[in-house]
This record gives structure tokens, C-alpha cells and sequence, in this order.
């Protein structure tokens, strides 16, 4: 799919099967853009949405110091614990339901490992192009509780000065999720807006299109999403823009 092109409105369903997959035996990883091992140049990115990967880690493993730079990082936790250590001097875990968030700017290095020793990590980290380049780093993490989601839309990230949300951003872009329990939740976008759905877990029907675990849509100036059944989302509401 050619992301960069794309001008008339647009709601594509992107299969759990048709991401990118790889084992690494601590790490089960799907990308839905191009990411590391996987190169592909007509999915670098949707919207201002540049990383979308969908995490499994095992007990005790995890990603040891690396750098990072001029990028918003938001992690999920879907289930376990992620424990966090950065150059800046921060330390902390996150449990599942939780949400990560270190702004790179001008550049940090951390670690992330799966807190806890028997248990599985299962997360997704999303990573958004700023909006101001050059920002000092900052990190944070919040937690939430399961009925703060409950059949109605959580916005936790954004930049856009009418969203109200506990974490901001540089970029005009908003994070939501939501655990629908056979309930139907909507979400108004306005024109010309790109979209994209992630189901966590569950089965739910997205404009009448039926989508599981795994399944997500892009989505770009349609104005109305109506979801229903049972599940759990992961919404990002973005702007069109460019990686450089």
C-alpha cells in the first residue's frame, strides 16, 4: 500500500497474518510498518504514525541500552510488567493497562525488559514523527484502571490542543483505547484525518467489517467509526505528514 499517495478516503483492513512476523525465542514480534528486518518502502508509515509493533516478550527478556532520537514513543501494556531504565536516570514499572511515554528529542538511551522472571510481556509500541524537533528527552508512565476503558474511549496522548489527555505531545496526533464488553462505541474524526485501529484482543465489527485479534484499519478522511462486540482497542487519531 502505498502510504505517501493517498488522498481519497480509505479504510483498508490489515489481516493479523499479513504483518510482518519474526522469532526471536525471547522476542515474538509482528510489525505493522517496515521496522528493522523488515524493509518496505511503500509502508514506511500512516499518517504521522511511523512504528507500530506488536510485542510478546519472555520471562526475563527484553531489549537491553540503545539510543533513540527526534521521536514520540508510547508503549501499551496488554498483559505483565515492563520494566524501564534510561539515561536520564529513570526507573519504573509498568503494569498491564498501563502506558510508557519518552519523547527521544534530542537524543536518550534505554532499556526495556519483561519485569518479571515466569510470566510473559505482552505490549504494542507505537512510535509517532514529532511535531518540534530538537525537544530535550522526557519520560513518564501512568496507570490506569480497567473501567477508566470500559465501553467508552480513553484519550492518554495527544497533541492537539482541543483533546483533553494526561500525556502531551509535540505532534497534532491522539492515543485512545477502549475494552468494548458487547457494546457499541463510536469515534468522529475530522476530514481528512488518517486512522489507524488495532484490535488487541477480542472480536469486534468495525464499519460492519469483521475483524479478531491481530486485525487493525487504516483509515484516512473517513469521517465515522462504529465499533461493536467484545474486545480490546488501540486507536490512533494522526495528521498526514512525511518521515524525512
Amino acid at each position: 500500500m502505498d502510504t505517501q499517495t493517498s488522498i481519497a478516503p480509505v479504510f483498508a483492513v490489515q489481516r493479523s497474518g499479513q504483518r510482518a512476523f519474526f522469532d526471536h525465542g525471547w522476542l515474538k514480534t509482528y510489525h505493522s510498518f517496515s521496522f528493522a528486518e523488515y524493509q518496505d518502502p511503500n509502508n514506511l508509515h500512516w499518517g504521522a504514525l511511523r512504528v507500530f509493533n506488536d510485542d510478546d516478550i519472555a520471562g526475563g527478556g527484553g531489549f537491553p541500552a540503545h539510543p533513540h532520537r527526534d521521536m514520540e514513543i508510547v508503549t501499551y501494556v496488554l498483559s505483565g510488567e515492563l520494566a524501564h531504565r534510561d539515561s536520564m536516570g529513570n526507573h519504573g514499572v509498568v503494569g498491564s493497562g498501563g502506558v510508557q511515554f519518552m519523547s527521544a528529542g534530542t537524543g536518550v538511551t534505554h532499556s526495556e525488559f519483561n519485569n518479571q522472571r515466569d510470566e510473559p510481556l505482552h505490549l504494542v509500541q507505537m512510535w509517532v514523527l514529532p511535531g518540534t524537533m530538537g525537544q530535550p528527552p522526557s519520560y513518564g508512565q501512568m496507570e490506569f484502571a480497567p473501567e477508566d476503558r470500559r465501553n467508552r474511549w480513553l484519550r492518554i496522548v495527544s497533541g492537539e490542543d482541543r483533546v483533553e489527555a494526561p500525556i502531551r505531545i509535540t505532534q497534532r496526533a491522539t492515543f485512545a483505547v477502549a475494552r468494548l464488553d458487547d457494546a457499541t462505541l463510536e469515534y468522529a474524526f475530522t476530514p481528512q484525518r488518517y486512522g489507524f485501529l488495532f484490535v488487541a484482543g477480542g472480536s469486534v465489527e468495525v464499519n460492519e467489517e469483521h475483524l479478531q485479534t491481530g486485525d487493525a484499519v487504516r483509515l484516512h478522511d473517513v469521517r465515522q467509526l462504529e465499533t461493536k462486540g467484545r474486545g480490546e482497542l488501540v486507536l490512533w487519531d494522526l495528521p498526514q505528514i512525511a518521515p524525512s
